[in-house]
């Protein structure tokens, strides 16, 4: 079912309106605000591709010094893929995960203790 003339208008200022007070909210919408992190991610695993068959050729080729620069050339790509393909969690209080995490809530908690 199509939109009428005075729907769309009334579409139109709400978007604006919407753009003005919060645009980043917009853009999540949209989707828009994850064009950038997509394309990192896409030029990353283009440098993964690119180290993997650089790597090949080395192996091919039994260059050592081929394969160490296109292992570092395909690492470098997968940190690229990985540090913009990683959820970040909301901007409320946030709760830490990991090893380091568990190491320092530990670590608070024995020094609370000893007070």
């Amino acid at each position: 079912m199509a939109l009428s003339d005075h729907e769309r208008k009334l579409l139109a200022e709400m978007e604006a309106a919407l753009e003005q007070e919060d645009p980043r909210l917009l853009s999540t919408l949209t989707g828009k605000a994850r064009t950038k992190q997509g394309s990192r991610a896409l030029l990353g695993l283009g440098i993964l591709l690119l180290g993997l068959l650089l790597l090949i050729s080395g192996l091919i080729a039994k260059e050592t010094v081929i394969g160490v620069v296109a292992f570092l050339i395909s690492l470098s790509g997968v940190i690229l893929i990985l540090t913009n393909l990683t959820v970040k969690p909301p901007a409320t209080k946030s709760k830490r995960f990991g090893l380091g995490s568990t190491l320092e809530s530990r670590w608070d908690r024995r020094n609370n203790n000893d007070i």
